[in-house]
């Protein structure tokens, strides 16, 4: 297993101190650089792997390192910090000692932290020269801990884990590959969203531990095994594992009645590690725009942090930590420099008010869009800002091209991680559609939908877009609605009051 170690710290790792960090693992090691120079790997004296050290991160977002590394992150200060990942190599014994040698000696040098506490050495002068690399465990990625034909499989020992650059980049080689990317944990360890994001779609899988000597699906609870050979992967038995319910008022559950149970489950998961109970407000919305050289990007984004949030996002990212402090403008030169290929980020909250969100912005044959899935976490007790939902979604639809957007609501921790546990679904509280599309269908059938509270109009006739609560029909109800939207089935020879003649 690899262990990861991070140093925490306020001033910049330069060539010295990093050099010393290098220099843990005495005078036999040799060093050498990788992805361009943004991982320095160790490696003893037949080439075989000990640990690497990523580029350091410039972290400027308030609350990054207490929302991925727990009260543990916390650095003495105030301020940006430098956030330095080093990763002791899959197998080589002794190589967590030499991981937590090398991050303590930036520390030491620099000032700041290294987390996980227990990883720090107060013997950081002497050198670690008694780890051993077994045969045949290196791998091409730095993060990717066992490459098969089918899979390559990351095994993560964090609490919390998250899309750093080093796993973002494996899931970009697996993909390239063709290969499923397996990310195996610990009981208790918990995914961020963009981490969830990632993992969609079979054979990608969340691989948890069940304590037992078993592992399990966590996000669909189905029990796993290890297909050995050279195509050797993780695959699912079909039945579900006790782990994944354990504790939850669904352990007692069949079918239906363990969604119904699951309610009280999320909140009840939520207060084992001490994070409060509560509800989530998930939007998922998609927006399109002119491919026009004056376009600023982030826009809808950042009126859906003012009207829920009441305040813009704090920080963005293509990675997590998300280091950057938010600006659109600086996104958006982010996203023209790769054009036309897709860019993909991550934009999270202030911590008092958490939230987090990916953003996929893409150019298409109709111009420039961004989708958007953002997430909010309130106290369970808390108002949820839903009387703002429709003036938020007149606002998509006459400032940014809103094409549709899905609001839900479920009862989750406040701090949006995803336990390994099974949670409430989320319901479906009002789905919008905008103005072009209102505009192919016609005004007349946007506007009489199978519910049965009629939808609010979202601007003059001539550019409207369409509010529609699905108040206690839920999923059903949506399915229903989303049927009718469709332009096939739009009533045209009978719909004379078109948006566009009027």
């Amino acid at each position: 297993m690899t262990t990861d170690v991070i140093a925490l710290t306020r001033r910049m790792p330069d060539v010295w101190s990093l050099a010393a960090g290098m220099m843990a693992g005495g005078p036999e090691t040799l060093v050498s650089g990788h992805a361009d120079g943004a991982v320095l790997r160790l490696a003893d004296a037949e080439g075989r792997p000990l640990a690497s050290v990523e580029a350091p991160v410039l972290v400027h977002t308030p609350g990054e390192a207490a929302r991925l590394l727990g009260p543990s992150g916390a650095v003495p200060g105030t301020g940006p910090l430098w956030w330095t990942e080093v990763r002791a190599a899959t197998g080589a014994r002794g190589g967590d000692r030499l991981a937590g040698v090398i991050a303590s000696r930036l520390v030491a040098r620099l000032g700041g932290a290294v987390w996980p506490r227990s990883a720090a050495v107060d013997a950081y002068g002497e050198t670690v020269t008694d780890v051993v690399a077994t045969a045949g465990q290196a791998t091409e990625h730095p993060a990717v801990d066992v490459l098969t034909g089918k899979a390559a499989v990351v095994i993560q020992d964090r609490p919390v884990i998250c899309l750093t650059a080093w796993l973002a980049d494996a899931f970009r080689a697996a993909g390239s590959g063709e290969r499923a990317l397996q990310i195996v944990t610990p009981p208790g360890a918990r995914l961020t969203l963009p981490v969830r994001t990632a993992l969609t779609g079979i054979p990608n899988r969340w691989v948890v531990q069940d304590g037992e000597g078993g592992y399990y699906d966590g996000l669909s609870g189905s029990e796993l095994r290890w297909q050995p050979g050279a195509d050797g992967h993780f695959a699912a038995t079909g039945n579900l594992a006790p782990a994944f319910v354990r504790g939850t008022p669904a352990e007692q559950a069949d079918g239906t009645d363990r969604t119904r149970a699951a309610a009280t489950g999320g909140a009840r998961d939520a207060e084992d590690d001490g994070c409060r109970p509560g509800r989530q407000l998930v939007l998922s919305l998609r927006v399109r725009h002119a491919a026009d050289r004056d376009l600023v990007l982030g826009g809808a984004l950042e009126d859906v942090w003012q009207h829920v949030a009441g305040a813009p996002p704090a920080g963005w990212g293509t990675a997590e930590p998300a280091a950057l402090r938010w600006s659109r403008h600086e996104l958006t030169e982010f996203a023209r420099e790769r054009a036309p290929e897709p860019t993909w980020f991550v934009v999270v909250g202030h911590p008092d008010r958490p939230g987090i969100a990916t953003l996929r912005v893409s150019r298409t044959g109709e111009g420039v869009e961004e989708d958007i899935t953002a997430a909010f976490g309130f106290p369970y007790d808390a108002d949820l800002p839903f009387d703002a939902l429709p003036e938020l979604s007149a606002r998509l639809v006459a400032r940014h091209g809103l094409v549709s957007s899905l609001v839900q609501q479920r009862v989750a921790r406040t701090d949006l991680s995803i336990p390994a546990r099974f949670e409430t679904p989320a319901q479906p509280l009002a789905f919008v559609l905008g103005s072009a599309e209102v505009r192919e269908i016609g005004i007349t059938h946007a506007r009489r939908p199978p519910l049965p509270e009629a939808p609010r109009q979202l601007g003059p006739i001539a550019a409207a877009g369409f509010h529609y609560p699905l108040g206690e029909g839920g999923w059903e109800a949506l399915e229903d609605l989303i049927e009718y939207l469709r332009p096939d089935k739009a009533n045209r020879p009978q719909d004379t009051h078109r948006a566009g003649g009027a």
